[in-house]
């Protein structure tokens, strides 16, 4: 199917499986992890600084029920100060999710930003009159916000009604101002969980064109479970080569090679091909930090095509 589908399918033990697929191929995937696993990204929670780690040039928090983040600071709260962090990644085996003071609060149209102040509109939108007049809907919407209380329109605003746009800078002002209130309580707790996969999915990936379907089998009448089972494999097509992905503790490699194509432009074909889905496979496998390319060889010639790829 061409363009551009998002699908939402319920999973067996509670929570969603949601993937995207651009005309007909998976570009991304969000799986709701079971219940009690570890503090999730964009969850909020006025924690209790603990110990430094100053080795780590960060500082442990205590985020209630059992779990922990790893605060990095330049301004470290001495233990048992009280402070309203967001959790800002997922949590490695072993380790405590990342944590941070920086707080956003995200819609489909606008983010939040408290403490940071400002209104900021997407690069993307270029046209002056479309942002004149964001920014003055912005404005509009922000009347009698505090000061130090920011907003940022996101891309998806340039072709959003203003309605919808002015409703949904109420409605995240309206959610900040209870997690504004109990900041400054003594014990951790979560003040705003985290949004499950299918919130996620209609929040970053709808676009006025895009086709949702929730259904019991959505995913798999899709193939995308046989996608994600070709990902054990960690040989790739591209185009009559292949490159390979390698995880490890300190980096991920990359390898790209020609295969049996022996014609003068089997590299630069097998190199382009990797390179162009190199960011949909690294986002499908969860793989970022320091990636390292092993390209096949090229001329020197031909080095700015791959550069500008």
């Amino acid at each position: 199917m061409k363009g551009r589908q998002i699908l939402i399918e319920p999973l067996p033990g509670g929570g969603d499986a949601t993937a995207l697929l651009v005309d007909g191929q998976l570009h991304d995937l969000l799986i709701d992890p079971p219940a009690g696993s570890a503090p999730q990204p964009e969850a909020i929670f006025r924690a209790v600084a603990s110990r430094p780690m100053k080795g780590l040039g960060g500082a442990m928090v205590d985020l209630g029920a059992g779990h922990s983040g790893l605060l990095r600071s330049r301004r470290l709260p001495p233990p048992g100060r009280p402070v309203l962090v967001q959790v800002g990644g997922w949590a490695e085996p072993g380790k405590a999710p990342p944590v941070g003071e920086r707080i956003r609060l995200k819609g489909r149209f606008a983010i939040l930003t408290p403490g940071a102040p400002g209104r900021n509109i997407a690069r993307s939108i270029r046209s002056p009159d479309l942002r004149q007049s964001l920014e003055a809907l912005a404005d509009s919407a922000m009347e009698g916000a505090p000061d130090d209380l920011g907003l940022i329109l996101r891309s998806a605003a340039a072709t959003a009604p203003a309605p919808a746009i002015a409703r949904e800078i109420e409605a995240l002002r309206a959610e900040w101002q209870p997690i504004a209130a109990a900041a400054a309580d003594a014990a951790p707790a979560c003040l705003r969980p985290a949004p499950g996969s299918a919130e996620t999915a209609r929040r970053d990936w709808w676009t006025p064109d895009a086709a949702l379907r929730e259904a019991a089998t959505a995913l798999a009448d899709a193939g995308v479970w046989e996608a994600v089972a070709a990902m054990a494999d960690a040989r790739i097509p591209a185009g009559d080569g292949h490159f390979t992905i390698e995880a490890t503790r300190a980096l991920v490699a990359v390898d790209v090679n020609t295969g049996a194509d022996t014609s003068p432009a089997a590299a630069l074909k097998a190199n382009l091909a990797a390179i162009r889905d190199l960011p949909r496979q690294l986002r499908l496998r969860g793989l970022g930090g320091q990636i390292v390319l092993d390209l096949a060889p090229l001329p020197k010639g031909e080095r700015r095509r791959i550069e500008a790829a």
